[in-house]
């Protein structure tokens, strides 16, 4: 089984290099700009991957990167900068990339040079957490939580748990405000379009239309009307076809948040939500 993936993960890249070599009537993919897409785990990734894929028929890319490109491996091994730094180099070009990469200098420097694009999606923190304890018991039996949340009674304490994090019994998870730690200044960086995971649901047609025009802000011209390639781009959105879809419906917490569970996000979270822009204050 090992060799089948390893020669479907070698035979891959030439097999879609093919398909778009044939797609734009070229072999070279060196003019388009180098496009990742980044995100916050378990809040739209795989949206987000579905547009990427869009791109490549919107504009000459090869195809999207199989892997993602992680700060924190599945092991729960946090990767040296230089490692990273190596596999986004490593991107070919004409090729998207992706992956869960944190706004640290070095990986801000790099993907916020000249003639890139790049996209970074988050969720609303308490749709997160909802979606990567439901994602732990209920679609990942290998889940390093696993084990840990189905031997707790109900969802209400395994939330509990998500909030403040844990460390100890040979697990380590930090807390919903530590998720963020690492990821949140990607927000402050103008060269790089943060995109909502909510308003690619509800508010669609702008926010892909903001995508587009962050490809235009390096000086390349999409190839086609910008009518075609939003039509392009909304036809590749399927959600259920992602492979951790739940129910990607944006404000889902508020069927699971019970007042014991406010007052403890507040506690450990803080200003987290106004600053991410999801409240005004505390009282919600």
């Amino acid at each position: 089984m090992r060799l089948i993936q390893g020669s479907r993960k070698l035979l891959r890249p030439a097999a879609k290099s093919l398909q778009a070599a044939v797609r734009w009537g070229r072999i070279h993919f060196d003019d388009a700009p180098a496009i990742f897409g980044n995100a916050k785990p378990k809040s739209g990734s795989h949206l987000l991957l579905q547009v990427l894929g869009g791109m490549t028929r919107v504009l000459p890319l090869r195809y999207v990167e199989a892997d993602p490109i992680r700060t924190i491996e599945r092991s729960g091994r946090r990767r040296s900068q230089e490692e990273i730094l190596h596999d986004l180099r490593a991107i070919p070009n004409g090729v998207v990339g992706w992956g869960y990469v944190e706004a640290t200098a070095p990986n801000v420097e790099y993907l916020c040079g000249p003639g890139r694009v790049t996209y970074f999606i988050y969720r609303d923190p308490r749709d997160m957490l909802i979606s990567q304890v439901l994602y732990a018991t209920e679609m990942r039996e290998d889940h390093g939580m696993h084990a840990y949340y189905t031997a707790l009674p109900d969802l209400a304490a395994r939330l509990s748990v998500a909030i403040t994090g844990i460390e100890g019994e040979g697990l380590k998870m930090v807390s919903v405000r530590q998720r963020y730690e690492g990821v949140i200044d990607w927000l402050q960086q103008a060269d790089t379009l943060c995109v909502r995971f909510e308003d690619l649901l509800q508010d669609r047609d702008a926010t892909l239309s903001a995508m587009l025009d962050q490809v235009e802000r390096t000086g390349y011209r999409i190839p086609m009307a910008r009518a075609q390639a939003l039509s392009i781009l909304v036809d590749a959105i399927e959600p259920t076809k992602s492979r951790t879809f739940r129910s990607g419906k944006a404000g889902g917490w508020k069927e699971h948040f019970e007042p014991e569970h406010k007052r403890l996000f507040l506690d450990v979270a803080g200003d987290l939500l106004v600053r991410l822009g999801y409240e005004r204050d505390d009282n919600w």
